[in-house]
């Protein structure tokens, strides 16, 4: 749909598209419901955390049996992070929701790059559209995945 500009002068009228309002909140519903359907979690790597704790046990294994005990006890460390973070999976709905403004308008602008040029009047209309698109799905899924993966330092599971 569009419509002429009023307030100009009849030889300086041109023709725009209406402004689509689209919110950042708007952008976090749509993607909380697209991660809701594909049942997406992220499980985040403390990778920080973990370096200092098998570390921290090969210096005390060191300490204690000398260089050997050093690598038993990197290994010992590495296997106790792993464990630590075994099942630390959340879904990726209630990631969303926990980042920050600046993270979302982030993503905001990204999904607002996709969807830009689509023909929509609201946020409603446009989770419609996306909903009934594979296309536009897979489009913003992989727009996702690779800002949990690169962004989050996570990684995305799909199911139960």
């Amino acid at each position: 749909m569009w419509y002429r500009v009023s307030h100009c002068p009849a030889a300086r009228c041109e023709l725009l598209a209406p402004e689509m309002l689209l919110t950042v909140e708007d952008v976090m519903r749509l993607l909380c419901t697209l991660s809701r359907n594909k049942k997406m979690k992220a499980a985040v790597r403390h990778w920080k955390r973990g370096t200092f704790v098998a570390v921290t046990v090969a210096m005390f294994s060191g300490i204690v049996a000398g260089p050997p005990g050093a690598f038993v006890g990197f290994a010992a460390g590495v296997l106790l992070v792993n464990w630590i973070n075994r099942g630390q999976c959340k879904p990726v709905p209630e990631i969303l929701k926990m980042l920050s403004p600046s993270e979302q308008e982030k993503l905001f602008r990204q999904v607002n790059d996709i969807v830009r040029n689509l023909d929509w009047t609201d946020a409603v209309q446009l989770t419609m559209l996306v909903m009934g698109s594979e296309a536009l799905q897979q489009r913003l899924l992989a727009l996702l995945v690779g800002y949990v993966t690169k962004e989050l330092h996570a990684e995305v599971q799909y199911g139960d």
